[in-house]
């Protein structure tokens, strides 16, 4: 278990530290943003945890030089050894439940196409059994995709390239092509579809990755991250989801760093104005530190709230909201108003991820009952059009760099990068410094679009 301490007196700090920003200038029409300000406001607190770094400069953590300081800085995430030489226990990549798509978003009439750790999945609805599934999407006939097909008028998965049928179980039901008094090939094993372990939590479907027969009943074991502000009857707040042109390593730091809203998000998102104001935006130094580190993720904290990394897929945070406004709250009175970000980052393939959101929050809950999705829908989607291009591009030029580690390529010396720091860390730690793709990809990132490509959804 690691501890690490971000203070004063082992940082380098300067209000001035030089990065390349892109400020986004679209704005709502007056009347769209009169009508979305408030929920914008509190899309800001929500989105307090990003990261967008454009230096070229390498990685640079100051530590401190007095050898019987008792506080110990942030250190670069470099891979640790056992006292003996053997490397700590590594993270297993598919040994953990992952959100797949919320229900919200997934049409019950069709089959839908999804990607999780390189691995095509095909979610569908059993209407005989009641609930979600998630198959390969691969037909054992001649590996046409499931997703292709449709659900017939019994329930069950078709495939669209010779109507082959199969069952919740991923059993064949019917070879149209057999003959009805020949052999019953659609018994044979290998007509049956892999199937993974899924569930439904938080209403969101989740996939454990591995379809080896010892796990079939997984759920009965091992369950997903459970996130109890999402099962509040107190506290309310839309979900959303978006596909990105950027890996899941860059998604996730992006929404570990509070420091880039001001700039990357300039105009879309109200922020506080600090007590010293050394630019137009209003950025400042942040008070950021990780408490505890270990194969699980990490805990943060932060000036205005406390901050999770669920291991691999999950950040969230909550924020006293009366706090980091300002208001006078007595040591033994906590502030009322709080707000919940729960991030859910999914690796997809190399240079691509998911996105799954919730900002539940216990005050202002009749917004979410009388605003249509549809108008969170284009505020949310604006602030994460504003850094896409910026990410896309920085992951790239990692890649170029062919660093071989994070830090050769990022210089990060102040706290406000101490969850960005903390993830890395981890990921080198024990995710063996990226994500396990089983050996689907070379590793490399496939070829970059145009801005305007990009920018297309």
């Amino acid at each position: 278990m690691d501890v690490l301490r971000a203070s004063s007196s082992t940082l380098v700090h300067s209000p001035y530290i030089s990065t390349t920003t892109t400020r986004n200038k679209t704005q709502f029409p007056k009347p769209i943003f009169h009508h979305l300000k408030l929920k914008l406001i509190v899309f800001d607190s929500s989105f307090t945890l990003f990261e967008r770094n454009g230096s070229k400069s390498r990685l640079f953590m100051t530590l401190s030089s007095s050898p019987a300081s008792t506080t110990e800085s942030i250190e670069p995430p470099m891979p640790e050894l056992e006292a003996d030489g053997r490397e700590k226990k590594r993270f297993d990549w598919y040994s953990h439940w992952y959100p797949v798509m919320p229900i919200c978003d997934l049409d019950k009439r069709v089959p839908h196409a999804k990607k999780v750790l390189g691995l095509d999945l095909v979610v569908w609805w059993d209407r005989n059994e009641n609930e979600w599934k998630v198959f390969e999407d691969t037909c054992p006939h001649r590996l046409a995709p499931l997703s292709d097909g449709r659900i017939d008028q019994w329930g069950r998965l078709q495939c669209v390239y010779h109507g082959w049928c199969f069952n919740g179980n991923g059993d064949c039901k019917l070879i149209p092509q057999a003959p009805l008094d020949g052999p019953p090939v659609h018994t044979f094993k290998e007509a049956c579809v892999t199937v993974y372990p899924s569930t439904v939590q938080h209403d969101i479907v989740w996939v454990w990755p591995n379809a080896d027969p010892q796990y079939k009943d997984i759920i009965m074991k091992k369950k997903p991250p459970y996130i109890p502000v999402l099962d509040d009857p107190s506290f309310s707040g839309p979900m959303g989801n978006r596909e990105f042109p950027f890996g899941y390593e860059v998604l996730l730091e992006n929404l570990m760093d509070p420091a880039h809203l001001p700039y990357a998000h300039y105009g879309l998102i109200f922020n506080l104005t600090p007590k010293v104001k050394v630019d137009r935006e209003g950025g400042s130094p942040l008070g950021m530190e990780v408490e505890k580190l270990d194969k699980n993720g990490f805990n943060g904290k932060q000036d205005w709230g406390c901050s999770y990394f669920i291991a691999p897929c999950i950040y969230h945070a909550f924020i006293d909201v009366d706090q980091r406004n300002g208001s006078a709250i007595s040591e033994t009175k906590k502030s009322n108003r709080r707000l919940c970000l729960v991030f859910m980052c999914i690796p997809v393939s190399p240079g691509k991820s998911r996105f799954i959101w919730s900002f539940p929050k216990n005050f202002g809950v009749w917004i979410d009952k009388i605003v249509p999705r549809w108008m969170f829908h284009i505020g949310q989607n604006l602030i994460l059009d504003s850094d896409l291009y910026l990410l896309h591009v920085q992951e790239h030029k990692i890649m170029e760099l062919e660093a071989t580690n994070w830090q050769e390529a990022c210089f990060v010396p102040t706290k406000s990068d101490a969850f960005v720091v903390g993830f890395r860390r981890w990921l080198n730690k024990y995710g063996g410094g990226t994500v396990d793709w089983k050996g689907k990809f070379s590793g490399a990132l496939p070829p970059s679009p145009l801005r305007e490509q990009l920018m297309d959804r």
